[in-house]
């Protein structure tokens, strides 16, 4: 009997070409199945096998819980029960009896087979994944066996996977027997055994086209730093040369385009912006645009956004057609962009100036040619004139010595006031408000000034109600109400 399970096993491990310790575990779960049935459908059974002799051993078997956890008696024992047969035994332990072992020649054949080769080839489609991940063979080409709900099953070698009908380009016609890329999005592990999940929309898929096209990719003389896409419509990449000598756009676009069309032939047609990548975000920005010309930028590092001017010529080009070039300029660039017309930026900078300059006038108790000087100069804030070097503003050809001294002495004055009239608000603000990830003392003493003084109080309220009552934005203002609430789903 022991000698016809290590032929079984060494026949089956060398016929699906698989470890013989796969074919051993299928087999101990076949006997632990068909065990099973002659005790009770929920009884827990467990099979070993002598990998060297084949002889092999049956168990039932218990598993320890709290008394009152105990919810199937075929196979969970109570802690109290179990002590007794056990003194020392813990929760999570097992008791297990020796049964009389099943013979081998009379158990369901026909349900040990299935058991096995289930088994095995779970184990066959485990290999396959784990060549494909050393292998780290992302683009995947195949024949489609079949179309099920739109979702298309692909041939890819020793296994199918599946191109969801969300991962495929619109108002493409994907058919039976025609022969399809993609790119390796995910691998599920479901209920049913690992399976490839398939995208042909994502921007991997069409840096990887790129790549399998232009030799000098691989070979490092050309690199694809980002790619963003609206699949089927218009895609952008950006590209840097490594080697000074080679014009990446042009290597990129092939002989008479060569290397483009054929890209493109395998996307639907989809338009493709090649550009260059720059380091400089501002510069990045700018190449991303294209075809637009840009007429200035200012760059906001804090907000991570851009606010970018297009003369009116040029606007509807860079905004394209429903938003999409500034979009995929958005989203190659990794920076928000805001597109604005000459006319539109003076409006904008001329309502910035008469917010400051009324700042200047009020808290600084100056005339407007003052607070005008201070702009035009470059100053945006109190604290920029309280605390910039001496001699940068000894440098205002308007201002004499007493002048500056007698604005900057002004400036800190009232930042100073506001300094105190804060800390005096902070009193009575719990340490748990004040802890909070996006809070600051100037946010805190604002709620303060509405009687909101803990973080309970704070998670009372609605993001608009926040937004009204201080003045943050919705994006923070979101933020800090979610921070305040965390300890709520904590307790549960």
């Amino acid at each position: 009997m022991s000698r016809e399970i290590l032929l079984l096993v060494d026949a089956l491990a060398r016929e699906k070409n698989v470890a013989r310790d796969i074919v051993f575990s299928a087999l101990e779960s076949a006997l632990a199945s068909a065990t099973k049935k002659r005790i009770h459908d929920n009884a827990d059974v467990r099979v070993s096998i002598d990998r060297e002799t084949g002889d092999y051993e049956s168990f039932r078997r218990w598993v320890v819980k709290l008394d009152e956890e105990v919810s199937n008696d075929e196979a969970e024992m109570g802690i109290i029960d179990a002590r007794e047969v056990m003194p020392d035994i813990a929760l999570d332990e097992y008791i297990e009896e020796p049964l009389e072992p099943i013979d081998f020649g009379r158990i369901g054949a026909q349900a040990a087979k299935q058991v096995i080769l289930q088994k095995i080839r779970d184990a066959e489609r485990e290999q396959v994944l784990n060549d494909f991940l050393e292998r780290e063979e992302f683009l995947v080409s195949g024949m489609i066996k079949r179309v099920e709900r739109g979702n298309a099953i692909i041939d890819v070698g020793r296994m199918e996977a599946v191109l969801p009908r969300d991962q495929q380009i619109p108002r493409e016609n994907l058919r039976s027997g025609d022969r399809v890329k993609a790119y390796l999005l995910k691998i599920d592990r479901g209920v049913r055994g690992p399976q490839l999940i398939l995208s042909r929309t994502v921007p991997e898929f069409l840096m990887k086209l790129f790549e399998l096209e232009v030799p000098e990719i691989e070979d490092g003389l050309l690199e694809i730093k980002a790619c963003s896409r609206d699949p089927g419509l218009r895609a952008k990449i950006a590209v840097k040369a490594n080697d000074q000598r080679i014009d990446p756009v042009g290597t990129c676009v092939g002989l008479r385009g060569s290397r483009v069309t054929a890209v493109r032939d395998e996307i639907s047609s989809e338009q493709i912006d090649i550009i260059v990548w720059a380091s400089d975000p501002a510069q990045f920005v700018i190449a991303a645009l294209q075809p637009a010309e840009v007429v200035s930028i200012v760059v906001d590092e804090e907000a991570h956004a851009m606010d970018v001017v297009v003369d009116e010529a040029n606007l509807a080009i860079a905004i394209g057609r429903n938003g999409q070039n500034v979009k995929l300029a958005s989203e190659l660039t990794g920076w928000t962009i805001n597109l604005m017309s000459e006319q539109e930026s003076a409006a904008r900078t001329e309502q910035e100036r008469g917010t400051l300059r009324e700042l200047f006038m009020e808290r600084l108790d100056v005339d407007e040619d003052v607070a005008n000087i201070l702009i035009d100069e470059g100053f945006s804030s109190l604290e920029e004139i309280a605390y910039v070097p001496l001699a940068e503003m000894l440098e205002i050809e308007d201002f004499d010595e007493a002048t500056v001294n007698e604005l900057r002495n002004r400036a800190r004055d009232v930042l100073l006031t506001e300094a105190i009239v804060t800390e005096e608000q902070l009193e009575g603000i719990a340490d748990d408000l004040l802890a909070l990830d996006g809070m600051d003392k100037a946010l805190a003493a604002k709620l303060a000034s509405h009687d909101i003084r803990t973080r309970d109080d704070l998670a009372d309220l609605a993001v608009d109600e926040l937004t009204e009552l201080v003045g943050i934005d919705s994006e923070r203002a979101s933020a800090v109400i979610s921070a305040a609430r965390a300890h709520w789903f904590e307790q549960e």
